[in-house]
């Protein structure tokens, strides 16, 4: 049998010394904050337990019997071991607590992870947040590596060795300047015709490459890209200055789009609709301030 099943838990350590300092088992049962008899009915099964009588009980009150003065001692020990046990898990806790290294691909880390940590700021003010900005595959890595506690991404799936939450969804739109001839088609693209056109692309690994390839991968494949950029930001000021049409989340282009320095271009026969998720290694839901941070983000 296991040493818990033979010691008495804790609470019950807690009680008897509690009876050893007042005297008194209503008193002693009024600190640990439980009725007077649940504090006698514990110190009876205690008793039982150890197969010793611990407090002789009378009107004038509870004294501890001799048996009951060395177990207070031992108890006294134990307690203390629990107490520096607890404080050190504390420290432990509170290390965590400190920081918080997040890692996310482009779109989200421009246009949703902004307010999610100003919303974290509010809740853990002492949490120092340090974001790393990359594709897809580079938040995967990132994780896997150890250099990230929380990672959010924008691909078809999850990557290996991740678990995963969906937190919102995201719709790529093809935009192009006012200047562009697509900026004033009356019909829609069709999946071919934006296949077989030269854009203004992210790289491969990315979230939003990763949708439109495999949306197109049916019709041909995407052609060679017109330029291929390393950010959002990159590929919609390109787009902006005329360089040529591009795909871009929705949330990415909404002021270019409302004050008309790009146009959505309509495209039917194609599914360019995507899921964003948090993502942390395989096992447990994480802990602390990347806790917080992943139920802010799914609202």
């Amino acid at each position: 049998m296991s040493v818990s099943h033979r010691v008495p838990d804790l609470g019950a350590l807690e009680l008897l010394l509690a009876v050893a300092r007042h005297g008194s088992l209503g008193r002693a049962a009024r600190e640990v904050g439980i009725t007077q008899p649940a504090a006698s009915s514990r110190i009876r099964s205690m008793e039982r337990q150890l197969g010793v009588a611990l407090v002789d009980r009378s009107p004038r009150g509870s004294r501890l019997t001799d048996a009951g003065a060395l177990v207070t001692d031992w108890a006294r020990r134990v307690v203390e071991a629990a107490e520096a046990f607890d404080a050190g898990a504390q420290a432990l806790r509170d290390r965590r607590d400190s920081r918080l290294r997040v890692a996310a691909s482009m779109t989200i880390a421009e246009y949703l992870l902004p307010g999610w940590l100003i919303a974290l700021r509010a809740e853990r003010p002492d949490t120092a947040v340090s974001l790393q900005a990359g594709n897809s595959t580079a938040v995967a890595a990132s994780l896997l590596a150890g250099e990230a506690d929380l990672g959010y991404v924008e691909g078809l799936a999850v990557p290996e060795g991740l678990d995963a939450v969906v937190v919102a969804h995201d719709r790529l739109v093809v935009v192009a300047a006012p200047s562009h001839r697509w900026a004033r088609r009356r019909a829609p693209l069709t999946p071919a015709e934006l296949a077989a056109t030269p854009l203004v692309l992210r790289e491969y690994g990315s979230g939003t490459r990763q949708v439109l390839d495999a949306a197109l991968a049916e019709h041909g494949g995407l052609a060679d890209p017109l330029l291929e950029l390393a950010s959002t930001t990159a590929v919609k000021a390109a787009a902006v200055t005329g360089a040529g049409p591009a795909v871009l989340s929705e949330l990415a282009v909404t002021e270019e789009l409302a004050s008309r320095r790009l146009v959505e271009v309509p495209v039917e026969g194609v599914h360019l609709n995507r899921a964003l998720r948090a993502v942390w290694p395989t096992g447990p839901l994480p802990t602390g301030p990347a806790r917080d941070l992943l139920s802010l983000a799914r609202g």
